[in-house]
């Protein structure tokens, strides 16, 4: 019962395909009612694998690179399912260029979509969170939170500073009930990692370097999702949960 989310509703970005599908499918497997942030409205494949779940699932259009979206966003789920419990960041986007070669449009781009419209979903939800004196909200940070990764300057700014504000809101809202934590994943077979794992070098560096032996795949990210979601993690505050094979600790 620990981990049930019976009755609780969640509301999650990026979750069309990878991480961020896998994590919805879990809280709907958990008995989550599910909010799916997306830019495409008309694609409802994974709204339709949620319902299989017996949860409500609705669709919020919500474009992360406009702030103007992300700001109508989470008053539209309270209006639709009635309150917010759960809060996922999921959605993120990668430029790759050599620093000195890096565009401004680039680095705009990378930190309104992993960055900004983070902040402004946990303001939103926060704000309701604190007045009902409950809530959790999971950040998807990354590796390169603690390291600079390569060719990755804007990704490696936006999500060290994603570390930073879950530490700094869990700080300000853990005495009001509310959670904020963040997950970051290690090397995980995406979309967004189809560069290194088509690159047979690097590809086989980042293999060498995992102790568990093997990339991750989104389904890793089912049971700590829901932990964090959960019950079980009331007395878990400003933590980050590496789920990466072991990377951080060799």
């Amino acid at each position: 019962m620990l981990l049930s989310l019976k009755g609780k509703v969640a509301a999650i970005t990026g979750a069309t395909r990878g991480i961020g599908r896998s994590i919805a499918l879990g809280m709907a497997e958990a008995g989550a009612d599910i909010a799916l942030l997306q830019r495409s409205p008309e694609n409802d494949t994974v709204q339709k694998e949620i319902k299989k779940h017996g949860v409500r699932c609705i669709i919020i259009p919500c474009d992360v690179s406009d702030a103007g979206q992300v700001k109508e966003a989470i008053p539209a789920v309270v209006e639709q399912l009635g309150h917010i419990d759960i809060l996922v960041n999921n959605a993120g986007i990668q430029r790759r260029s050599p620093a000195v070669e890096f565009s401004e449009q680039d680095w705009d781009d990378v930190l309104q979509v992993n960055l900004k419209a983070v902040w402004l979903l946990c303001q939103q939800a926060g704000r309701c969170m604190v007045a009902q004196k409950c809530g959790k909200i999971i950040n998807i940070a990354s590796l390169v939170s603690y390291q600079g990764g390569i060719l990755v300057p804007a990704y490696a700014s936006a999500k060290g500073a994603v570390a930073q504000l879950t530490k700094a809101l869990a700080n300000e809202w853990s005495s009001q009930g509310v959670n904020v934590n963040a997950i970051v994943p290690g090397y995980i077979a995406t979309d967004m990692n189809e560069a290194l794992i088509n690159d047979p070098v690097r590809s086989r560096q980042i293999m060498e370097r995992i102790p568990a032996g093997r990339w991750g795949n989104p389904d890793d990210f089912k049971g700590p999702a829901v932990f964090l979601a959960s019950d079980a993690s009331q007395y878990i505050h400003g933590h980050l949960l590496a789920v990466d094979g072991g990377w951080l600790g060799r």
